[in-house]
């Protein structure tokens, strides 16, 4: 994953590690023991930063299905439910390191009243898909894992994994953006160190939304790799999120766990404007968050609320409406033929009106200026033999 760690040799992958480990390769866990969480939890400043509970009033995620590519997921943490669970290391789908817990938790962790902390998106559908059982793992299992998303109808991936490019990644990417999937990855961790970092994939290639990683402050953290194209930002340092054995982790660091803030959010959006395919909703998120100057922030700090309301122009393009069905028989009733020896006579009785009517005008213009002259009404003179 891409926590606090660095691109492995070969084809392994990074996970949440302390910065500048190298993790070696190791078989499937003999044992399965994560690291111990804490049981007190309190509101993080990510999740205030953040303030997508203002946005639940208006959706929460529901019907949309969010993959998670990761170590697996605790199904039993009382705060994280899983739909679908799918396993493709045979080992089981048990979280032997803790991270796809953490990364379920942010994205749909249960809002319960009790506890101040939950996840983005509560009411989006969880599939776990788990891809390695420790900071290791294989990018061939990354891109089955990634089709396998796509052919569960997940509507969003989120992929907190950081490697390098390989031809079947890529194509396992492409495949989902074909399936209009929204493909969230985080940017990657800077070798403690290394003063030429790579880009990081699957974040790096084109169609994906990645994320780096921000302090308290807002800005990038030191780790957070710059030379990959970054979208948008989220919380990535002191996260707060679910741990196996329905306990807490408050401490986590890493653009592996900005991603799922990200994923989240493209869920909430895709919920309230279904309509919206992946690359509208990932402009969306980029558009309308925070802003940021520099390398390796993209548009800045991704903003929730922004991201579900805001009144996009573009989005509304004018096309040209669809032809109208023709209407039943009968409810336009049919004209009337014209009735020609009525019209004939309207007119004749016109033109006779007219007439009386300008001879009456006629008659009280003649009479007064005769009357005037002296003329007197009789009869004719008649002369005398």
């Amino acid at each position: 994953m891409a926590g606090r760690g660095v691109l492995a040799a070969g084809v392994a992958l990074a996970f949440a590690v302390g910065p500048g480990v190298v993790p070696a390769f190791a078989e499937a866990p003999v044992r399965c023991a994560p690291a111990r969480g804490g049981v007190q939890v309190g509101e993080s400043w990510g999740q205030r930063r953040l303030a997508f509970t203002g946005v639940w009033g208006l959706t929460k995620g529901e019907g949309v299905t969010v993959a998670v590519i990761d170590s697996g997921v605790d199904a039993r943490h009382p705060q994280v439910r899983v739909a679908k669970a799918v396993d493709l290391t045979g080992t089981g789908a048990r979280d032997c390191l803790g991270h796809g817990t953490a990364v379920a938790g942010i994205i749909a962790g249960r809002d319960m009243p009790e506890i101040p902390f939950a996840g983005v998106a509560p009411e989006a559908r969880l599939i776990s898909i788990k891809q390695t059982n420790d900071e290791t793992g294989d990018v061939a299992l990354l891109a089955r894992g990634l089709v396998r998303a796509a052919e569960l109808g997940a509507k969003v991936v989120n992929v907190s994994i950081q490697t390098h490019d390989q031809p079947d990644l890529k194509a396992a990417v492409e495949y989902a953006l074909a399936r209009d999937v929204v493909v969230v990855a985080a940017a990657g961790n800077v070798k403690k160190g290394d003063g030429t970092p790579a880009p990081a994939y699957p974040a790096a290639y084109p169609g994906v939304l990645a994320v780096g990683s921000a302090g308290p402050d807002g800005r990038r953290t030191d780790f957070s790799n710059a030379a990959t194209p970054v979208s948008v930002l989220a919380p990535g340092s002191d996260v707060t999120s679910t741990w196996p054995g329905g306990s807490y982790r408050q401490d986590l660091e890493g653009t592996s766990y900005a991603a799922p803030y990200v994923a989240g959010v493209a869920a909430l959006v895709r919920a309230r404007h279904p309509g919206l395919d992946n690359v509208r909703v990932r402009r969306r998120i980029e558009i309308t968050a925070d802003g940021a100057s520099g390398a390796g922030t993209g548009a800045g700090m991704v903003n929730p609320l922004l991201a579900v309301t805001e009144i996009i122009p573009s989005e509304s393009v004018a096309i040209a409406p669809p032809v109208p069905q023709p209407l039943p028989p009968g409810v336009v009733s049919k004209a009337v033929p014209p009735d020609h020896e009525a019209v004939t006579t309207s007119v004749t009785v016109t033109v006779v009106a007219l007439g009386a009517a300008a001879l009456v005008t006629g008659v009280g213009l003649v009479l007064p200026l005769g009357r005037k002259r002296g003329w007197r009404p009789g009869r004719a003179a008649v002369p005398e033999e």
